[in-house]
């Protein structure tokens, strides 16, 4: 693995480079943003295309899988063909597809539409960071960029059911996927001008087969981890998850033999790199986890419209954005170990502040304890991408990037499986106890199954009979929330601990490393560790 020498280390980004910083965190949070946009959305597209239910799942799912499964294909791709080119391509058949989806006259279309946006979608996020790291030389400068970059997806995520339900309030349902046009023609014109051209002047070839292993090691897994969250742990989503394990180790064991691997796995080798992701990871299933339960406690137990739920959701970028921004300048002090095991620290007191939701009326205190968790967390998702990037050689830093992403998107599904399992095991424990007596069985069955469904039975009740048994469904959605807010609490603090160990021996952002004895490198390792001639980044090759 090639090193970056202390000329590029201390070379400080100007103006420009800072202007083209604002060019790819607007990609990145429509990107973000349209993972959550469709969702109040749904009954309206419902309502003109009249889809299956199961039509309906893929609309909404498919994006987010196609995203996931691309990015380490994406990553080695940019590395190979060139970053700028392949975020521009990715930029232009993202707008098309989003035009198709938005005047899409069927549910087959509308799919194959967000089947293709999340193939698109998939090349921002590696390009984006590898692009980042290549121009921000200067470690302090990089992980601030990294600091924005990171702020800019999260509250594009938070903003997603807010702007839905903005452009649903006086638009038609196919606005919604429009706002991506004028965001990607604004980075293909201005992207050729700021942003300069990177890549690996010798790639080697894209091995298809590698290709066709990463996707289905990442989609069974996703699937196969959302399945469980709907149907519960049963043989063909055993199946799907065991499945994927299966092929990830031949990729992995494929990557090995390879002289030119899709992805290298020595960036794994890396204690601090390694032990990054898996905090990354897990703190993806904490907030995932806690942020499922919060938008359904919302709706479904404080009976506010989705509209307003989503409102009360965006509270939480104001932690997410603080905790961002605040991190690398803290971290140029104290070690990013230091600095990520007390932001989890101060994330383990939010959760638990969650959790007196049985304890308070109102919502006050569960917003506090939500924005302090979100910013007690933001800063392993600075520092550990940066470290995950930093530590990559420059012709590697997209293939470093979608590392870091999948580990976030792989988390968030996993959250949602995991937490969504252990909330719905206690939800219906005890609904199971405390069911009135005089439900009918077929509405108690629906109410056992899930809040929504006891919210559904409890209209064809007589009023009082359905007004118990919505006490009932909501006193244990209730202790089904807390619940999930706990186990984050004692999850997260664990990763506190791990943190402060694995990544004790990161020196603070921007210090000088311990002096090594000098290596004569090779030629290949020279010419590797370059980036693409200027003259290619003029002609955009």
């Amino acid at each position: 693995m090639s090193t970056v020498t202390s000329a590029q280390t201390e070379e400080r980004a100007g103006p420009r480079q800072w202007t083209a910083l604002a060019v790819l965190a607007l990609p990145s949070l429509l990107l973000s943003l349209d993972l959550s946009v469709l969702f109040l959305a749904l009954p309206h597209l419902s309502a003109d295309l009249n889809p299956s239910s199961s039509q309906l799942l893929w609309i909404g799912d498919i994006y987010g899988f196609l995203v996931a499964g691309f990015l380490i294909t994406m990553g080695g791709l940019g590395d190979r063909i060139g970053r700028r080119r392949l975020l521009l391509l990715g930029a232009t058949a993202f707008a098309v597809a989003s035009v198709l989806a938005a005047y899409a006259t069927s549910a087959e279309l509308l799919i194959a539409a967000r089947a293709l946006m999340g193939v698109a979608g998939a090349t921002i996020q590696p390009c984006t960071l590898g692009l980042i790291s290549n121009m921000f030389r200067n470690a302090k400068q990089r992980t601030v960029a990294i600091s924005i970059w990171m702020s800019c997806f999260m509250v594009g995520l938070a903003l997603g059911p807010f702007v839905g339900g903005v452009m649903l309030e006086f638009f038609w349902w196919g606005s919604v996927f429009l706002l991506a046009v004028p965001v990607m023609v604004l980075l293909l014109v201005t992207a050729p001008v700021l942003l300069p051209e990177y890549r690996d002047v010798k790639p080697g070839r894209v091995d298809l087969v590698s290709v066709l292993l990463s996707l289905g090691t990442i989609l069974p897994v996703i699937y196969g981890l959302k399945q469980v969250v709907e149907d519960g742990l049963t043989w063909p989503t055993a199946l799907f998850i065991g499945t994927g394990l299966v092929i990830g180790v031949v990729f992995v064991r494929r990557q090995r033999g390879l002289e030119d691997p899709l992805f290298d796995l020595r960036l794994l080798a890396n204690r601090g790199v390694s032990g990054a992701l898996g905090v990354l990871l897990f703190s993806g299933v904490a907030i995932s986890g806690i942020l499922l339960f919060f938008t359904q406690y919302l709706q479904l137990v404080e009976g506010l419209t989705p509209f307003r739920a989503g409102l009360l959701i965006i509270p939480y970028t104001v932690g997410v954005i603080v905790g961002s921004l605040a991190s690398p300048g803290i971290a140029q002090r104290i070690r990013p170990g230091t600095v990520v095991a007390g932001g989890l620290a101060l994330g383990t007191l939010g959760f638990l502040l969650v959790g007196q939701v049985q304890n308070v009326s109102g919502l006050t205190l569960i917003e506090i304890g939500l924005v302090i968790a979100c910013g007690g967390l933001a800063p392993i998702y600075v520092l550990g991408t940066d470290l995950v990037v930093g530590s990559a050689p420059p012709e590697q830093a997209g293939s470093a990037g979608s590392l870091a992403m999948t580990g976030g998107e792989v988390g968030t599904a996993l959250g949602i499986a995991v937490l969504g399992s252990v909330g719905t095991a206690v939800y219906r424990n005890q609904i199971g106890d405390t069911m009135p007596e005089e439900v009918p069985p077929g509405a108690a069955d629906s109410a056992r199954d899930t809040l929504a469904g006891a919210v559904a039975a409890a209209e064809q009740l007589p009023e009082a009979v359905g007004t118990n048994l919505l006490d009932a469904a909501r006193d244990a959605f209730t202790q089904a929330f807390v619940s999930v807010a706990f186990v984050d609490a004692a999850m997260v603090a664990l990763l506190a601990v791990i943190a402060a160990a694995v990544l004790r021996h990161i020196p603070p952002t921007g210090s000088t490393p311990p002096a090594t004895p000098p290596t004569e490198p090779t030629a290949t390792e020279e010419e590797r560790s370059q980036p693409a001639p200027m003259a290619a980044e003029a002609t955009g090759d």
